[in-house]
């Protein structure tokens, strides 16, 4: 008796060609995106004696340093203390730098992860920087403590941080990415990125009002796009310390721009991490 073997059906996998990241593969490992998230947080405090509180340390201690080098110079409006003022700068400022940072290594710190599994390898640098959203969350407490203790009252406008959080939370997560797949063919970049916050953060009015910039610069300053986070974010809850709207335009157009360019060149060279990391 004899029976007839039909062909065996095949699968050939091939890598997806498309440069945008497809939303709804995110979503299908969303689970392990919170675990990552997660997982860096464990790792960052664990072992350490001071925990959490380092994500006051940061800012706090900027904020000493920035007060008594800087304070009292006329560099911020008046009416406004300016510790409160300068922290109120640095809170968003520390989470775009740490998430860019986090973003920026992300990759080479997990090359088993990269090399073994299959999963869209843009969830490891989001998740590094979205890491950071916990320590934002606490800085964000020590800003309000150090606005009762002034006897500051939020602006009628700070409904609006709803909105700014998440922008400075894409901008990073975007320039984090760029950073990352750098990082994987040019280790040099791990060197870079420190200097390159160092250097940001003088070009990003978080020590100084972005009113006494000088005014043939401010147009050099508005393609950063942490001039029109940081301003706002200001403005928002001190209801002072904002940014011209048209430099806002153009910062937060600097900002998307800079995201697209570091999904888009992700997407394109992911297919090769495995191969050099």
């Amino acid at each position: 008796m004899s029976s007839a073997v039909g062909p065996v059906p095949s699968v050939v996998i091939e890598p997806d060609r498309g440069l945008a990241p497809r939303l709804g593969e995110l979503w299908a490992f969303r689970e392990l995106f919170y675990f990552l998230m997660w997982r860096d947080i464990k790792v960052r405090y664990k072992q350490t004696a001071l925990g959490a509180a380092w994500a006051l340390l940061q800012p706090l201690l900027l904020m000493l340093v920035f007060t008594v080098f800087l304070g009292g110079r006329g560099l911020t409006p008046k009416g406004i203390p300016y510790p409160v003022f300068t922290l109120a700068a640095l809170v968003p400022w520390t989470f775009f730098a740490n998430a860019v940072s986090g973003g920026a290594n992300s990759i080479v710190a997990n090359p088993q992860l990269v090399s073994k599994v299959y999963f869209p390898r843009i969830l490891i640098p989001i998740a590094g920087a979205c890491s950071f959203l916990l320590d934002l969350v606490i800085s964000f407490v020590l800003l309000l403590i150090f606005m009762a203790f002034y006897g500051i009252t939020p602006s009628g406008h700070t409904a609006l941080l709803v909105l700014l959080a998440p922008y400075v939370a894409i901008v990073a997560v975007g320039i984090g990415t760029l950073l990352g797949a750098l990082n994987v063919r040019y280790r040099d970049v791990r060197y870079a990125v420190p200097f390159l916050i160092q250097f940001w953060l003088f070009a990003s009015p978080v020590a100084y009002a972005f009113s006494v910039a000088n005014g043939r610069y401010r147009w050099v300053l508005a393609v950063n796009p942490m001039v029109a986070g940081i301003g706002w974010f200001r403005s928002a809850l001190l209801g002072q310390g904002g940014v011209p709207a048209g430099i806002a335009v153009v910062s937060i157009a600097s900002g998307f721009i800079l995201t697209v360019i570091g999904l888009v060149y992700f997407r394109r060279v992911e297919r090769g991490f495995a191969d050099v990391i």
